[in-house]
Formats: C-alpha cells, sequence, structure tokens
C-alpha cells in the first residue's frame, strides 16, 4: 500500500509554528493548487484546491526560515484524516498532508529560493548515497 501525495502550489499564508504537547516543535500552512482549462466555449477557467500542511522535524527550521505567503513549494508527504465533532455537535473530517519521516520532501521553489535549498527528512539518521552522475547509461 502507497499513501503519498505529490504538489506544487503556492504558500496561502504565513506558515504557523507551534510546539506539540510533547515539546516537538511543528509548523502548519496550506498551498494553494491551481489548475487551469478551457470550458466547453472555449474560454480559460481556472480552479484552486487548498492543501493543508502539517510538517514536524528538521523541515520546521526551514520552514521557519525560509517560507512565508506566496512561496511556491514543491511537497511530498502523506495523507492523514482526522474526524473530529464541531461546535454544533456536527462530525467533520479533515485530511492533511504530513511532513515527517523518511520519504517526505519540501522543494522551495522560485525566484526567492535561497540557493536551490531543498530538505528530504531522513530516518534513523539514514542518509542515501550521492548520486554518482558519470553513470554511463
Amino acid at each position: 500500500m502507497v499513501n503519498k501525495f505529490i504538489g506544487i502550489g503556492n504558500v496561502g499564508k504565513d506558515p504557523e509554528i507551534r510546539m506539540t504537547q510533547n515539546g516537538q516543535e511543528m509548523a502548519s500552512f496550506s498551498i494553494g493548487i491551481t489548475e487551469s482549462y478551457k470550458d466547453k466555449q472555449g474560454q480559460k477557467q481556472s480552479k484552486t484546491e487548498w492543501v493543508n500542511i502539517v510538517a514536524f522535524g528538521g523541515v520546521v527550521n526551514i520552514i521557519k526560515n525560509y517560507v512565508s505567503k506566496g512561496s511556491k513549494v514543491y511537497i511530498e508527504g502523506s495523507l492523514q484524516t482526522n474526524k473530529y465533532t464541531d461546535k454544533q455537535g456536527i462530525e467533520k473530517y479533515q485530511t492533511k498532508v504530513i511532513l515527517q519521516g523518511f520519504g517526505s520532501n519540501l522543494t522551495l521553489l522560485g525566484d526567492n529560493r535561497p540557493s536551490q535549498h531543498q530538505h528530504q527528512s531522513k530516518q534513523d539518521g539514514y542518509q542515501p548515497e550521492p548520486i554518482d552522475d558519470d553513470i554511463p547509461f
């Protein structure tokens, strides 16, 4: 089974940084992913989907220092849906993308990126071997 979200979008508002109950730093923000298309009359239309992102671990430092409203980002993470009851007693669901652990990725895109900064989460100190660009195939 694979639980993977991949998307490119613009940050809707400055990330919110907080501490979890166990003292771990976390960041939350949303990205807008806009799709453009032509309708039946040939008119250009666009539709934006908003995706909630929650990040833990080392990537939070990157978000604190480099991500703000309007930043263009590439995100890889896992989907998580939580069920909750609102003030009126109605059960609701919220789906978000989690950036934590191996396989998560945040890459800053666009002109405001500081020297192509990228963060890929690592689990238990694992670091992949560097890629040899001289592979003959």
